[in-house]
């Protein structure tokens, strides 16, 4: 069965109002003044100095030292500016300590310094209409010019969180006009940019299509192709030449020099594709969950392409198999072919040495197995979430890891990923432990991972030679910092409960996606539990914010299956790039999945995002920093540890993988 999506650039599709509203005000711009009075001398000029070279947080630090040394009214008004100052570094606890301690003024010059400090508070508590109530006001009444550029940007910014654009556009192009040298014009275009980025681009699209004012519209259309493909894959890159080429001396080019594409990836794409699913038989929910997420990504980007592009799906199982499938669509004209989706098909089709239309498969091919040239391979590996659990607890600080593994193929795999990743960054795996899914009592597992069993032993010892019974709790190994947890749901609730009936609840507990079901049910069991996943299931970006409530909406059977949603989407991102590379470096993508690269080998891998259950619900947490290569201060020699050989055992496998 042969389905073709035909979606030509002058076709205008809209998302659903879906919004992604700003909670926080933007990191305030060093474009305003600061100049006060004549009391501070020097000192004062200094800190002025500070805060227009953008060293906020040492402006604020001088300001407060002048606040010190003065009285009365000029301490306030110091007192004051150094709030300005935490604002725009974006310290809100140090802003508001100094700020309560200074009354609102009656009238004279300090008052609209101290309503600007209130209204920025209330913009970064979310409250633009608290925030207007104050500079709507101040907006028509007679201000110095520091008081005027810095109520303007706040008006703006807090018209950018009511999602009115066209009024936070005209304000900033307003108050150019008003500054007096080239530094402070393009500062306020970046600060005007930064703020059209956290913009819906639902609202930006519409607001630009009705808009009358040229200069309006384009910070518009460009803010709306911004948001709606984070600045990345062949959407943004053709949109920005478009825009570019329709827009000559528009002011924002300014903002977007720096973003030059290589002329690689620019207007390089392939019209026609063929996508190859199972869209029939045991896995035809997959493939259409597979289907969705590519063409949601498709109708977000084909409308910013300069030519029609189209999309053939194909029926792997009514073609009579992935590679006949593959021979039709090339047949058809297909310039790029997507899947197979499950493993068996993918390694079918790469017994094809030949390989004449570049294809990424939607799954791996056996490792060890040599893929031929032209095929690409990306996957939902859970081995990659293993690592990223290495990784995301070496940035936490620590070093040292015992494991709780199932007895099964999948169990060892992620122990191998998990072990190779952690003690090639300088980690060291002190003990792992297989336990047996469907058994649900765990204890003996636990207690010898945890060395309870010694503990016993030696009281049982001490007991004996004494001749009487003693007060006696186990005591745990001392020398874990963390465990790492392989586990799906179901088996991880009775894991963790057990994990602190044994004295180990302490210890923090890294996991995979496969724990997070997906399922509806309370995981307050869990809580406490960090895993990795996907960036669409747990801290969606904001250019794809709206979609995964969108898709439960629409395909409500679907959601267990949001994560081949997200590989969906990302694979139709994957096209451009491994189209215009031809072989070359892939420039990273963020995409739903996770943060894609790709291997030598061919193999696309992905950085996950991170979250943990608290009081039963999923919370994403913040990115890291990268550990900076190996811990120094590891004492033990560390060395990977090969899983003995066991038995499989019953686990769910077809929720883990296809």
């Amino acid at each position: 069965m042969i389905r073709t999506l035909l979606h030509r650039a002058s076709y205008q599709r809209s998302q659903a109002s879906i919004l992604v509203l700003l909670v926080g005000l933007l990191a305030l711009a060093a474009c305003e003044t600061t100049g006060g009075g004549a009391v501070g001398g020097s000192s004062e000029n200094r800190a002025q100095r500070m805060a227009d070279n953008g060293d906020h947080a040492e402006a604020a630090g001088a300001y407060m030292g002048l606040a010190v040394a003065a009285t009365g009214s000029e301490r306030d008004r110091y007192t004051l500016l150094a709030v300005e100052q935490y604002l725009d570094a974006g310290d809100v606890s140090r802003a508001r300590s100094a700020f309560r301690d200074v009354p609102r003024p009656p009238s004279g010059p300090q008052r609209p310094l101290w309503d600007t400090n209130q209204a920025a508070f209330y913009l970064y508590n979310g409250d633009a209409d608290a925030a207007l109530s104050l500079l709507e006001p101040l907006s028509r009444q007679s201000l110095s010019e520091r008081d005027r550029l810095r109520v303007e940007v706040l008006r703006a910014d807090a018209w950018i969180q009511n999602q009115d654009p066209v009024r936070a556009v005209e304000l900033m192009t307003q108050r150019e006009t008003w500054l007096d040298n080239r530094r402070d014009v393009e500062r306020n275009r970046a600060r005007l940019w930064q703020g059209l980025l956290v913009s819906s681009p639902t609202v930006l699209r519409n607001a630009a299509e009705t808009s009358a004012d040229p200069v309006v519209r384009g910070w518009l259309t460009i803010g709306s192709i911004a948001t709606s493909t984070g600045q990345q894959g062949i959407g943004w890159s053709n949109g920005l030449v478009r825009w570019r080429a329709e827009n000559p001396n528009h002011p924002a080019t300014t903002v977007l020099g720096d973003l030059d594409l290589p002329e690689h990836l620019l207007l390089d794409y392939p019209r026609q594709i063929a996508l190859l699913l199972p869209l029939s038989g045991n896995a035809a929910n997959a493939g259409r969950a597979v289907q969705n997420g590519f063409l949601g990504a498709y109708f977000a980007t084909a409308s910013g392409l300069d030519d029609q592009q189209s999309v053939r799906i194909y029926d792997v199982n009514a073609e009579g198999g992935a590679s006949a499938a593959y021979a039709v669509a090339v047949a058809d004209g297909a310039e790029f072919v997507v899947g197979p989706l499950l493993r068996r098909n993918v390694a079918e089709l790469a017994n094809d040495i030949l390989v004449p239309v570049p294809v990424l498969t939607l799954n791996y091919l056996p490792e060890g197995t040599l893929a031929p040239p032209g095929l690409y391979q990306f996957a939902l590996s859970p081995e990659d979430e293993a690592a990223s659990a290495a990784q995301r607890a070496l940035n936490d600080g620590h070093g040292r890891a015992v494991a709780l593994v199932p007895n099964n193929d999948w169990g060892r795999r992620l122990l191998m990923s998990f072990t190779t990743e952690f003690e090639g960054l300088g980690g060291t795996l002190l003990d792992y432990r297989s336990y047996t899914p469907g058994n649900p009592d765990f204890s003996n597992d636990i207690e010898n991972l945890m060395g309870l069993s010694g503990s016993v032993q030696r009281y049982t010892r001490l007991r004996a030679n004494i001749g009487r019974a003693l007060q006696f709790d186990p005591r745990r190994r001392q020398d874990a910092e963390f465990i790492f947890l392989a586990t799906d749901a179901p088996a991880g609730r009775l894991l963790k409960a057990q994990l602190k009936f044994h004295y180990s609840g302490d210890l923090p507990v890294y996991s995979t996606s496969s724990v997070n079901s997906l399922d509806g049910r309370s995981n307050s069991d869990l809580n406490g539990v960090m895993f990795a996943d996907t960036p669409w299931v747990v801290a969606p970006q904001p250019w794809i914010a709206h979609l995964p409530a969108q898709f439960d909406e629409y395909w409500p059977e679907e959601r267990r299956v949001a994560r081949l949603h997200a590989m969906g989407y990302d694979a139709y991102n994957l096209i451009a790039s491994l189209f215009a590379a031809r072989g070359s470096v892939m420039n990273e993508l963020d995409g739903a999945s996770g943060t894609l690269f790709l291997d030598q080998t061919g193999r696309v891998h992905r950085r996950l995002a991170w979250a943990q259950f608290q009081n039963g619900e999923v919370v994403a947490l913040p990115d890291q920093e990268d550990t900076g290569g190996p811990i120094q201060d590891m004492t033990d020699e560390g060395e990977i540890i090969v899983p003995d050989a066991a038995d499989d055992s019953p686990w769910n496998a077809g929720q883990l993988e296809l």
